[in-house]
């Protein structure tokens, strides 16, 4: 089966226009943060279990040094801990401290607490359905020749109560 043109360019402005869309309600929940959009991102991705910064700034697609300042201030804030590779003494293993896990079901809670505000008037069934063509849209791009480095992010189980 294959996409037509126009539709894939359509899926491309939406997909642009989300990420904007995504942006400004990010910006406007950082006040009072002491991390930012970026520093988050690390985090939730040290959050998924100890690994070494290589592998973390490959699945994040950012360099090297652009990695270690992000892990750096993290590790100031008292968010991550290193500790050296048992494979490889040369390289480090970074996770997250007791704090930064706290740090990061805080902002999990809060993020998701404003998706729940600004889709009051959706159903449960757009949400599930939505959730599911983007998670099925992420696992196409993934696989694709150029994403390979990135790699799968956990994801959590919703249980209903």
């Amino acid at each position: 089966m294959s996409v037509e043109s126009n539709a894939a360019a359509k899926l491309v402005y939406q997909i642009f226009d989300l990420q904007r869309a995504v942006r400004c309600v990010a910006t406007a929940n950082l006040r009072g943060q002491d991390t930012g959009v970026a520093l988050q991102g690390v985090l939730r991705f040290v959050g998924e279990g100890e690994s070494r910064a290589t592998h973390l700034a490959e699945r994040l697609g950012v360099s090297a040094p652009v990695l270690s300042r992000h892990i750096a201030e993290l590790e100031e804030h008292g968010y991550v801990v290193r500790r050296p590779d048992p494979e490889d003494g040369r390289a480090q293993l970074i996770a997250l401290s007791a704090t930064g896990a706290e740090k990061l079901r805080a902002i999990e809670d809060h993020r998701t607490a404003t998706i729940q505000d600004l889709l009051q008037d959706w159903s449960q069934n757009d949400v599930e359905e939505t959730a599911r063509t983007l998670q099925k849209l992420a696992e196409s791009l993934r696989t694709s020749a150029r994403a390979t480095t990135a790699g799968p992010t956990n994801t959590t189980e919703i249980v209903e109560e």
